[in-house]
């Protein structure tokens, strides 16, 4: 049996988005070690990069749910609500100064997140036969 699967167009808005994700999420971890390293603005870099983080989160969940309904795939769905649900969690624990929190969940995050898009490039995204 010849394989033909093709990842559909909202598959590869899924890999868009979830790489883009990837992307500015790295740059947390930096910008809490130019503050931790003793310059301020290090700490407005890390608060504008949670905004956008969490902001793509979000849209990746909106993205994931058209994959979804779409091509019949829920597991994006369900790894993405994961990881934007510990993004607020990592969100809020910042805002409140709770480290304790905030530095182990952004570390487990970040895994979390990597691991997702290695998922989601992996294989083919097509629609699920019904």
């Amino acid at each position: 049996m010849e394989s033909t699967a093709k990842t559909r167009p909202a598959g590869w808005v899924l890999r868009a988005v979830t790489g883009a994700h990837v992307v500015v999420i790295a740059g947390q971890p930096v910008f809490a070690g130019v503050y931790l390293s003793g310059d301020y603005d290090g700490l407005r870099l890390h608060a504008t990069g949670a905004d956008v983080v969490t902001s793509i989160a979000y849209a990746q969940l909106i993205v994931a749910i058209v994959v979804w309904v779409r091509l019949r795939r829920a597991w994006p769905f369900f790894a993405t609500t994961a990881v934007a649900a510990a993004e607020t969690v990592q969100y809020f624990a910042g805002l409140d100064g709770a480290l304790w929190l905030h530095l182990p969940l952004g570390v487990l995050t970040i895994a979390g997140l990597v691991v997702l898009a290695v998922a989601v490039w992996r294989r083919p995204l097509e629609a699920v036969d019904a």
